[in-house]
């Protein structure tokens, strides 16, 4: 009977020193990950470079979706439409295409950023004269408009005119209402554009003879 309560003893007290051992071993193991991860969390911590800003401002004008059905399934694709200006006379249209949404954005955005354009105009808020511009069969005609009439358009016509920077002014949507000719037509009137200083270099006369 005494022989087996010390064998009993002997064996708790074996568990309880590999217990002791497995929980040291633990706590070792946590102090050494718990050091790993501050370090881990020091390496996140250093400074990171400065995004450059944006010289201009940009706004999706459409966006369009193409499904190709095939043995496999579907397959989409998508086109974006997306105007870039900085309200201050410089505007730009591109288009891209991609299989995800954010791609062809960006596509369009880097393209219309290229074929930035500027624009004149009038006291920084209207255009100088009536122009219409024409795309396929989308047809827009833009007027300028007195101090505080605001932007009289709507759609991509208004869009592309907050982005070159006008305030006011009077348009008329004529033909087709496609989103993107409607666009090209308004950028159209746009760079149509001719202040005094501008015709009279052209006519090589001084603009007190004009006026």
């Amino acid at each position: 009977m005494e022989e087996q309560i010390e064998k009993v003893e002997a064996v708790a007290i074996d568990e309880t020193s590999s217990t002791e051992e497995g929980t040291s071993a633990n706590g070792a193991q946590k102090k050494h990950s718990r050091v790993n991860h501050q370090g881990k969390e020091k390496r996140q911590r250093e400074p990171r470079q400065q995004r450059q800003p944006k010289l201009y401002e940009e706004d999706v004008i459409s966006i369009g979706r193409v499904t190709k059905v095939t043995k496999g399934g579907r397959h989409f694709r998508f086109s974006a439409v997306v105007v870039v200006g900085d309200r201050k006379g410089k505007v730009g249209l591109g288009t891209g295409k991609a299989n995800e949404v954010p791609d062809a954005i960006k596509k369009a955005t880097q393209a219309a950023t290229k074929n930035v354009v500027s624009v004149s105009l009038v006291d920084n808020r209207t255009i100088p004269h009536e122009a219409t511009g024409v795309e396929g069969a989308s047809k827009v005609m833009l007027k300028p408009a007195a101090k505080g009439t605001g932007v009289k358009a709507g759609g991509p016509v208004r869009k592309v005119l907050e982005m070159a920077g006008v305030k006011d002014i009077l348009s008329k949507s004529q033909g087709s209402n496609t989103k993107i000719n409607m666009a090209y037509a308004t950028l159209k009137a746009l760079k149509s554009q001719k202040n005094i200083e501008e015709v009279a270099r052209l006519r090589g006369k001084k603009v007190e003879d004009l006026i």
